[in-house]
């Protein structure tokens, strides 16, 4: 048995619970930069506002229906979701974290009363901090994920599912005829597995639902498609064939790129940009301790404004691997002189490093010097601006933090009010 926890509206739901204000507004969080809207709560759904909607096009629901739009706060997000995960894991023996707002919980098979156990997860969930949760239980994590949705359209959706559904599915309690009426009222694209393309697919074959899926034979799904749709119809008639992975698989690459408010046409600011996106690159190696072989950089225009266009990247190896952000940065601005030309209007930049390897497991050359230690001093910095903010120590050639004629930054100002309070200070409250 797994079971799917999921958050609700995530982003908006981490506001809300720390301005209770926001609940029964129409709210949606901004992308970087405050381009578009990558979260909405279910009012401002109802008011028609879609996914990756840009923000220019939602000024009248702002004026006119009170939308309010918030910048994306990922700090606050990321320790919202640490809470989330660590209430979750009382639900089973095994955890993976699947995404910030999703995490399955796997070996519930002993587990007794698992649907009320589930209840009451949830209800500790949005007791202690304040975000609503559905739940999924089923023999395979594609089943899961299916009671999952079925749990959250139940509760959004009233008549697309039956009502005792919502907030919580459990699919061994369901009889087979309710099985398959769930199965039927199912879109294909809807199965996790089923991309937009595959779905398009299938429906040009005749497969329109997930029990059309899940009674397709698993060799046709093979030779006509792929292994993972295979995998997707045998876990779909109850067979598990997807494990957890109880740890996350290492990380292949890190990436800090960000669009600019304004175009870029000189070189100053363009270089406070990438040691300020190498900087936090550097911060990400330590904390997941690990250490960059190359840091790659890239610059470009925009491909939507007219005028000519510009797109250049270069690499620059990191002998030996290293995270000291000195360093980092270094090699950064060297690849970014070498591509930099005037006379473009540049629009977006970024750093990636590249060849990451376990800090533990550091291959040195034979004849190569010996260098200077530095991660006393880059843990110290760490801490200093864990405790006093973000910026507190930084690189010179990052310029002077919040400068006013820093074009490159990106728009932090909130439509409204942002709360001050830091999430430190608001303790959980067990009742």
């Amino acid at each position: 048995m797994f079971a799917l926890i999921d958050g609700n509206n995530f982003y908006c739901s981490c506001e809300s619970a720390l301005r209770p204000s926001l609940r029964g507004h129409p709210l949606i969080v901004a992308s970087n930069n405050d381009g578009c809207a990558i979260a909405r709560n279910q009012e401002a759904k109802a008011l028609g506002v879609k996914m990756g909607q840009p923000l220019f096009e939602l000024r009248d629901l702002m004026r006119h229906k009170g939308l309010i739009a918030l910048s994306a706060n990922f700090e606050l997000y990321g320790d919202m979701s640490d809470r989330m995960m660590t209430l979750a894991a009382g639900l089973g023996p095994v955890q993976e974290i699947y995404s910030i707002d999703e995490c399955f919980i796997g070996d519930l098979a002993g587990v007794p009363e698992l649907t009320r156990r589930a209840w009451t997860i949830r209800s500790r969930i949005e007791r202690w901090i304040g975000i609503q949760t559905c739940v999924g239980l089923a023999p395979t994590k594609t089943l899961a994920k299916l009671c999952n949705h079925i749990a959250k359209e139940s509760e959004r959706k009233p008549g697309s599912y039956p009502p005792h559904l919502a907030r919580v599915c459990n699919w061994q309690e369901c009889s087979v005829s309710e099985r398959r009426a769930l199965l039927q009222r199912t879109p294909a694209g809807e199965v996790w597995g089923i991309g937009r393309r595959i779905a398009a697919q299938l429906a040009e074959a005749g497969v329109i639902t997930a029990w059309d899926v899940a009674s397709m034979p698993a060799e046709q799904a093979r030779s006509s498609w792929s292994v993972v749709l295979e995998r997707t119809v045998r876990e779909l008639q109850g067979i598990s064939c997807i494990s957890l992975e109880q740890a996350p698989p290492p990380k292949k690459q890190i990436a800090v790129t960000r669009s600019f408010c304004h175009p870029i046409t000189t070189l100053p600011p363009l270089v406070e940009a990438v040691s300020e996106f190498a900087s936090k690159g550097a911060e990400k190696l330590r904390r997941s301790d690990l250490r960059a072989g190359a840091a790659m950089v890239f610059v470009r225009t925009s491909p939507f404004r007219p005028g000519p266009k510009y797109y250049r990247t270069t690499v620059t190896q990191l002998q030996p691997p290293t995270a000291d952000t000195s360093q980092v940065v270094n090699a950064a601005l060297r690849g970014l002189k070498s591509i930099y030309a005037p006379g473009f209007q540049l629009a977006k930049a970024g750093v990636l490093l590249l060849d990451l390897a376990p800090a533990a497991h550091e291959q040195l050359e034979l004849l190569q010097e010996p260098q200077r230690d530095q991660s006393t001093l880059m843990e110290a910095v760490d801490r200093i601006n864990s405790r006093y903010g973000r910026g507190a120590i930084h690189m010179a050639s990052t310029g002077m933090p919040h400068k006013d004629d820093a074009g490159w930054r990106m728009k932090q100002e909130m439509r409204t009010p942002r709360c001050t309070t830091r999430l430190d200070e608001i303790p959980i409250v067990r009742a």
